[in-house]
C-alpha cells in the first residue's frame, strides 16, 4: 500500500474479524434470510458492482486467532494472493472446519463486509492458508493489511507517523551508498598499507564480515534504513579493530626477540582478552539502544549489534587460518611486520607507514592534572549549554510535524505560509530546503493524536491549492505522548549503558578502572552534548544513537589501555605507578589511534555525503571518536594513578625485559 492515508484507513478497520460458511441454499434475492444465515455485502473495489453473500451466522475461526498475514504470488501460477498464519487454538479450528467442507466457499467477514469468500480447495492442517482471488498487487496488500487490522484487540489512534516519498528515499539511499562505498575504499587502504600483508588478510576478513551481516538482516527479514546503512558504514571501521589490536600485538611480540611461529602464537593469545572485553562494551551499549529505542534506531542497533559479533569470529578465526595457511605455505625466517620491503610487492606486503614511532617515551602524566582541569570546564560550560540556551530537540522528543514538500517550480513561501498559517495550527515555520523548489514546513505539537492526523491531512490539502502538481517527500508527525516516551526512553538507555559500563568493567579490572572509566565516559558525553549545543545539531533519536555509539567506542578505548596497564602491574612489582601508566599508554598508543583512525575513516564520508538524515550522526560521531581518544589519556589514565597509588594489586615476579626472554616456541593451535 503506497498512500499513507489508505494505510491508516485501512489499519482504523478493527472490527471483529470471522471466518465463515456460505449458505449456498439460500436465495440471494429474498428480502430476509433464512434462520442461521445473514445477508452481508462485498468489499468492492473501484469500479466493480458489490455483490451479495448468504453467510452462515456461526463463527467457524476467529480472526483474534490469526497472527500474520503477507501478500505473496503464487509459485505454480504467479498470480497475487495472500498468505496467513494462525495460532495453534486457530489452527486446530481451521483443519477441523477445511477438513469437513473442501470444494465450498469460505468467507472472511470484517467489518460487516465479505472481504473475500475463496473455495476450499483441500484440507488446511499446517495453521497457514493462502486466499486466491484474482488480486493484483495492490489488492493483496491491502487485503493483508486488513487481516492484521482485523486481528487488532482495540480500536486504532495514529499517534505517529513518518512517511518517506520514493523521490526522497532514492535520493537518501543513494547518498548512503555513497558513503558507504567511500568508507569501504579508505577503510581497505589504510588497513593495507598500515599492516602490509596481515592487513590485506583483514581486508578478507572484512568482506566476509559485510556479507555475513548482510546475510544475517536477510535472515531476520531485517529492513534496510538509513540508521541501517550508517550500522553498516561503522562495522567497516569497528570491524577492523581486532585486527588492528592483533597485528600490534604480533609486531610488538617480534620486535621483542620471539621467533616468527611463537610471535603469531602470542600475538593472537594476548589480543584476544583485550577483543573481548573491548567488543562486549559496544554491545553492552547496542542493547541499551534496541531496548529502549525506536523503530529505525533499533535496526541500527541490530546491524552494529551483529557486525560486532561476526567481527570477533573473523579477526580471531578466519584471519588466523590466512595466516596458518600463509605460514605453512612460505616458513617465514621474519614476519612482513616492519617496514623495510623493497619492490613494489615487498612494499605492499609490509606496513608503508606508522602514525607515531613505535618507541615513545611521552611522559602524559606530567599534564594529567591540566586535562582534568580542562576537561571539567568543558563539561561544566557544556552542561550549562544543554539548558541555557539549550538542546535543539527534534521532532522525536518535542512531538509536532515536519513536512518537506517539493512544488513545481520555485516554491511561493509568501503563498504558502499564507495558506498554512490560515489553518489555525499555531505557530507555523516555513523555510527554504536545499534548493528553491523544496520547502519545509513545521508545525507545533496538537492537542491530541487525532489532531495531529487532521493538521497532517490539512496542509497536504492546502499545499496542493496553492501549488497543483506539489509532492509531499516526507512526513514526520509524532504525539505529545509519544515524544515524551521517546525521550524518556533515550535518557533510560543512556543511563542504563553508563550503569552496565560501569559494572562489567568492574567485575573485568578492579574498582579504580571502573571508577576512571565511568567518570571519563560522562565527561565524554557531556562534552559530546555541548558539541550539539554549539553548533546546533539536533538532539533526536538518531543522535541518541550517535551519543551510544560513541560511549561504546569510549568504553572500548580504554579497556584497551586498562587491559595493558594490568598487565604491566603484573609483570613490574616495582615499578612507580606513575611510570607504569606512562609506559602503558605509550605501549597501546598505536593501538588507540589505528581503531580511531578505521572508525574515523568510515563515518567521515557519512559527514559529508550522508544527506541530511545522517550528517548530524556523523558530526556528532567524528566529534565523539576524537573526544574518546583524548580522554583514555587525559582523564582515565589521571584517574587511575590518583585513585589506584599503592592500592591496585599486583602479582607475579618481577619480569626481565622482554628482549631477554628466550626459550623454544611451541607450535600454535592453527597458526
Amino acid at each position: 500500500v503506497e498512500d499513507p492515508n489508505r494505510i491508516k484507513e485501512l489499519l482504523g478497520k478493527t472490527a471483529r474479524m470471522t471466518f465463515h460458511l456460505l449458505d449456498e441454499t439460500a436465495n440471494i434475492g429474498a428480502a430476509t434470510p433464512p434462520p442461521g444465515v445473514m445477508f452481508l455485502m462485498g468489499e468492492g473495489r473501484p469500479g466493480q458492482p458489490e455483490t451479495r453473500y448468504a453467510v452462515r451466522r456461526r463463527v467457524e475461526v476467529d480472526g483474534a486467532n490469526l497472527t500474520d498475514a503477507r501478500a505473496g504470488q503464487d509459485n505454480r501460477t504467479g498470480e497475487w494472493v495472500v498468505n496467513f498464519t494462525f495460532d495453534s487454538i486457530g489452527t486446530r479450528r481451521f483443519a477441523d472446519v477445511t477438513r469437513a467442507n473442501v470444494g465450498r466457499p469460505f468467507a472472511i467477514v470484517l467489518d460487516d463486509k465479505v472481504i473475500t469468500a475463496p473455495n476450499i480447495r483441500e484440507a488446511i492442517t499446517g495453521g497457514r492458508g493462502q486466499i486466491s482471488g484474482n488480486f493484483d498487487a495492490r489488492g493483496a496488500n491491502e487485503l493483508s493489511v486488513l487481516l492484521r487490522a482485523g486481528a487488532l484487540p482495540a480500536p486504532l489512534t495514529v499517534v505517529e507517523e513518518r512517511t518517506v516519498g520514493p523521490e526522497l528515499g532514492a535520493d537518501a539511499i543513494r547518498a548512503g551508498m555513497l558513503a558507504l562505498g567511500l568508507g569501504a575504499v579508505f577503510v581497505f587502504l589504510y588497513m593495507g598499507l598500515a599492516y602490509g600483508l596481515f592487513g590485506w588478510f583483514a581486508d578478507i576478513a572484512l568482506l566476509v564480515n559485510i556479507l555475513l551481516l548482510l546475510a544475517a538482516l536477510s535472515v531476520l527479514e531485517a529492513t534496510l534504513t538509513l540508521p541501517g546503512i550508517a550500522g553498516i558504514v561503522l562495522t567497516l571501521g569497528t570491524a577492523l579493530d581486532a585486527n588492528i589490536l592483533i597485528n600490534e600485538r604480533i609486531r610488538e611480540e617480534f620486535k621483542n626477540g620471539r621467533p616468527p611461529l611463537s610471535a603469531l602464537e602470542a600475538g593472537f593469545t594476548k589480543a584476544s582478552g583485550t577483543i573481548m572485553d573491548s567488543n562486549l562494551t559496544n554491545l553492552i551499549a547496542m542493547a541499551c539502544l534496541y531496548g529502549f529505542g525506536s523503530g529505525p534506531v533499533k535496526g541500527f542497533a541490530v546491524t552494529v549489534a551483529i557486525g560486532t559479533i561476526v567481527q570477533m569470529w573473523t579477526a580471531t578465526t578466519l584471519v588466523r587460518l590466512m595466516v596458518s595457511w600463509w605460514y605453512k605455505a612460505t616458513r617465514p625466517k621474519t614476519l612482513p611486520v616492519l617496514e623495510d620491503g623493497k619492490g613494489l610487492w615487498g612494499r605492499l606486503a609490509r606496513p608503508l607507514f606508522r602514525i607515531i614511532p613505535d618507541v615513545t617515551h611521552i611522559p602524559f602524566m606530567k599534564g594529567a592534572r591540566v586535562g582534568l582541569l580542562v576537561s571539567a570546564v568543558l563539561s561544566t560550560a557544556s552542561l550549562v549549554g544543554a539548558f541555557y540556551p539549550g538542546l535543539e530537540k527534534g521532532i522525536d522528543f518535542k512531538g509536532g510535524i515536519v513536512m518537506e514538500v517539493r512544488t513545481p517550480g520555485p516554491a511561493d513561501l509568501a503563498a504558502l505560509r499564507t495558506k498554512v498559517s490560515g489553518l489555525g495550527l499555531g505557530d507555523v515555520g516555513l523555510q527554504q530546503f536545499g534548493d528553491a523548489e523544496t520547502v519545509l514546513v513545521r508545525l507545533p505539537v496538537q492537542a491530541d493524536e487525532g489532531g495531529t492526523q487532521q493538521a497532517v491531512n490539512a496542509v497536504r490539502a492546502g499545499v496542493e491549492q496553492v501549488a497543483p502538481g506539489a509532492r509531499i517527500l516526507r512526513v514526520e508527525a509524532v504525539g505529545n505522548r509519544v515524544s515524551d516516551e521517546l525521550f524518556l526512553g533515550g535518557m533510560i538507555a543512556l543511563g542504563i549503558s553508563l550503569l552496565a559500563m560501569l559494572v562489567y568493567i568492574w567485575f573485568r579490572f578492579e574498582w579504580q578502572f571502573a571508577i576512571a572509566a565511568i567518570i571519563t565516559l560522562i565527561l565524554d558525553t557531556t562534552k559530546t552534548v555541548g558539541f550539539m549545543v554549539l553548533f546546533g545539531v539536533e538532539f533526536n533519536l538518531t543522535t541518541v544513537a550517535a551519543i551510544l555509539t560513541v560511549i561504546g567506542f569510549s568504553a572500548n578505548d580504554k579497556v584497551v589501555v586498562f587491559d595493558r596497564m594490568r598487565e604491566n602491574l603484573r609483570k613490574y612489582k616495582t615499578m612507580p605507578l606513575r611510570q607504569l601508566v606512562d609506559q602503558s599508554i605509550n605501549e597501546t598508543l598505536n593501538r588507540s589511534l589505528g581503531t580511531s583512525m578505521t572508525l574515523l575513516l568510515s563515518a567521515l564520508p557519512l559527514a559529508f555525503f550522508g544527506g541530511d538524515t545522517l550528517s548530524g550522526f556523523a558530526w556528532v560521531m567524528l566529534f565523539g571518536i576524537v573526544v574518546s581518544a583524548s580522554s583514555s589519556v587525559f582523564i582515565a589514565a589521571p584517574i587511575v594513578l590518583y585513585t589506584g597509588e599503592n592500592r591496585l594489586r599486583r602479582g607475579g615476579p618481577e619480569a626481565t625485559p622482554p628482549a631477554a626472554q628466550g626459550g623454544k616456541a611451541r607450535a600454535p593451535a592453527g597458526v
